[in-house]
């Protein structure tokens, strides 16, 4: 299948083997760099000046101070070297090439999970250079921090390329910040599953529009609004009982995310528009056990088992408000509860999710990743 650079960079300065995604600066610095293009050559044929692509690829080498982008380019180099002295006819090497960094779609699905987590206050994305895997934590009360998301390298480094993500300390273990890029570019990506009219994270805030105070207001807003809001339950787990101890501890908060990402993760599959509602109603099938093979349909069967154990009220409470996103007190008027009544009843339900992952996946198993 061809990538979009092979169909919208066909000039001089096309790059073999390159994602569409990878912005045109960098495209211009590796076909530089790399390949060894003139600059002029360049210039030429993207119909600019050559002080332009200078600028470009002085700005891409600056930028290699931050590990996940000299990786990125280091990897999007060799690529582009290996393809450019391969053989057209060696499919097994076009194969391993393409494979090497994320395709578009792939880049796009894992970047609406993980921008979306750092969104949140005081989440960051954390990776060392030992690591294969980035880690989403969120900073919580009393110095503790919460795991709310795991990234393949590959993703993060692409999501540093494109600017939605950056950096502004060094050590052993770097930590990354969503951008106002990494914000504008979550809201496009949202805004368009909402046109599209498609299942996944857009199609999850169907179950809380009537939260908006203005009920005229474009549902494209609305959708928007609280897609990138803070979940309740981080809010929550700010909250301090009387006697001054957290509200949520930090057990019960591991097993609310761990269920969210589960959530998230059961969306990328094939099978995106899964039903989750049935567990809205009393007696509703839990489904446990209907899904099995690929990672999207082992998290829908997770999810739905964890449903099912929790019944018909502790199961509204986590999916609305861990899953959802909804806030407690619509929670609690769509439930027909007393004001306030919403917390408590989600701390008890934490509490029987907590129970259910010990017991069926072994001590610790709501951390995630």
């Amino acid at each position: 299948m061809a990538t979009l650079s092979d169909t919208h960079f066909t000039g001089v300065n096309a790059t073999p083997g390159i994602p569409g995604w990878v912005p045109t600066e960098a495209r211009h610095y590796l076909s530089h760099v790399e390949l060894g293009r003139p600059i002029r050559a360049l210039a030429r044929s993207a119909d600019c000046h050559a002080s332009t692509i200078l600028r470009q690829i002085r700005k891409i080498e600056t930028r290699r101070d931050d590990p996940l982008i000299d990786d990125a380019l280091e990897t999007l180099g060799r690529v582009s070297r290996t393809r450019m002295t391969a053989d057209k006819d060696t499919a097994a090497m076009t194969h391993a090439n393409d494979a090497i960094m994320p395709d578009d779609e792939t880049l796009s699905s894992e970047a609406r999970r993980i921008l979306r987590r750092l969104c949140e206050t005081g989440a960051v994305l954390a990776i060392a250079a030992e690591m294969e895997k980035a880690v989403v934590v969120r900073d919580g009360a009393g110095g503790s921090s919460t795991r709310t998301a795991v990234v393949d390298r590959p993703i993060a480094q692409a999501m540093a390329l494109k600017g939605w993500i950056a950096t502004n300390t060094s050590g052993r273990i770097t930590r990354y910040f969503i951008t106002a890029a990494g914000r504008t570019a979550l809201e496009q990506m949202l805004c368009q599953d909402t046109q599209r009219g498609q299942a996944g994270i857009a199609g999850q805030s169907e179950g809380f529009d009537a939260e908006c105070d203005d009920e005229d207001a474009p549902r494209k807003s609305r959708r928007m609004r609280y897609n990138l809001a803070e979940s309740p339950l981080a809010a929550l787990a700010r909250r301090r009982d009387k006697d001054g101890s957290p509200f949520l501890s930090d057990r019960l908060v591991q097993a609310g995310e761990r269920l969210r990402e589960d959530f998230e993760l059961a969306q990328m599959g094939a099978k995106v528009t899964q039903n989750w509602d049935r567990f809205l109603t009393p007696g509703g099938d839990s489904g446990a056990g209907m899904f099995t093979g690929s990672a999207p349909s082992a998290a829908r069967a997770r999810v739905g088992s964890a449903l099912g154990d929790l019944g018909p009220g502790l199961s509204d409470v986590v999916l609305r408000c861990c899953c959802y996103l909804e806030g407690l007190e619509t929670t609690e008027k769509r439930l027909g509860w007393s004001a306030r009544s919403g917390k408590i009843v989600l701390r008890i339900a934490l509490m029987r999710l907590r129970k259910h992952y010990d017991e069926t996946l072994g001590p610790g198993s709501a951390m995630i990743g």
